[in-house]
C-alpha cells in the first residue's frame, strides 16, 4: 500500500491509542498526508477533506495494513 511519507507506523500508533482512550476518530489520507477526524476505525477510501482524494483509511486499519 502505497502512502504519503508522514504517514509512519509510530503517528498511526498514536492515534490509535488516541481512539481506544477518547471519542476521537482519527483516520490519514495516503494521498496528502493529512490526519482527519471522524473516520471510523475500518473506514477505507473515505473522501479526504483537503484533497478530495478517495484515500483516507480509519487509524485502526492503516496500523493493520502497516503492521502486516
Amino acid at each position: 500500500m502505497k502512502r504519503h511519507r508522514s504517514i509512519t507506523i509510530k503517528r498511526v500508533a498514536e492515534a490509535v491509542e488516541r481512539y481506544h482512550s477518547s471519542l476521537d476518530n482519527p483516520g490519514f489520507c495516503l494521498t496528502c498526508g493529512i490526519e482527519q477526524g471522524g473516520c471510523e476505525p475500518d473506514a477505507r477510501e473515505y473522501e479526504c477533506e483537503a484533497c478530495g482524494e478517495p484515500t483516507v483509511y480509519g487509524a485502526a486499519e492503516l496500523f493493520m495494513e502497516m503492521d502486516a
